[in-house]
Order: C-alpha cells, then structure tokens, then sequence
C-alpha cells in the first residue's frame, strides 16, 4: 500500500496534460476494440486460435470482449486506472504471443507491443491528477 501511495504522489506530482490525453486515448482504443470484438466475433475467434486447443480456450474468448470494454471506460474516466489495466495485460501479452504462435503479422504485433507498453506505464503511472480517482480522492 505504502508503494501505491508513492507511486501516486509522484505521479499527481508530475501530472501532464499530454499523459492524460495519451491515458484517454488507450481507453478508447480499448473500448472500441472491445466493441469492435462483440460485434464481430469470427474475427476474434480467428485471433484466438492458436490458443483453442488450450485448457480455458473458450474463457480466453469470453473474457477479452468485456475486459477491452469495460477496462477501457474505466480507463477513459481515470476510474480504478491500475485495475484496468491489469485486467489487459494477459489479453496483450497474449496478443503478441498470437503473432508468434500463429501467422506472424506485423502490423498487429506493433500495435499489440505499443498497447501493452503503455498499459506497462500506466501501471506504474496510474490515472493521474485530472482522473476520477483524484476528484474522489480529493472529496474525503
């Protein structure tokens, strides 16, 4: 808890207008891939291929929807930031993983690698100072 709280000072200490927008920026990205995987589920159950035949192969499908579309709002709003992000990593680690373990596409595995590295810093970044988290924080 005591690293949270530092990592959260720092972060509110060194907040910037551009992280903030780069924080709302993945959130959207993320949401509308989530919506673009509901509303398309052959393509996503083409990305997941390669782990079907994986125990839980099925669950991989049903949580990656969700997790891009709720974690992305969450995301945008600056709500529960670090959860959220959390909640993405195993879908982008597993997404430059598809590249490796099925047909090698370059363009998918760029956008995975830039996704999953700022998911990286927010993690330890969180959602700084103009983020829903703040304006509760600041409301005790």
């Amino acid at each position: 808890m005591a690293t949270i709280k530092s990592l959260n000072k720092w972060a509110n200490a060194h907040t910037y207008y551009p992280l903030d927008l780069l924080r709302v920026a993945l959130g959207v990205f993320l949401f509308m891939k989530g919506v673009d995987f509901m509303s398309n589920q052959a393509q996503l159950a083409e990305v997941i291929k390669p782990f079907q035949n994986m125990p839980g192969g099925m669950g991989i499908l049903h949580y990656v929807a969700p997790a891009h579309f709720v974690g992305g709002f969450l995301i945008v709003i600056g709500l529960l930031t670090r959860w959220a992000v959390i909640a993405q990593l195993p879908i982008l680690i597993g997404a430059v993983l598809v590249n490796f373990l099925g047909e090698m596409n370059l363009n998918n595995l760029l956008v995975a690698s830039v996704t999953l590295l700022v998911c990286i810093f927010f993690v330890f970044y969180g959602s700084g100072k103009h983020s829903s988290d703040y304006y509760l924080k600041m409301q005790k």
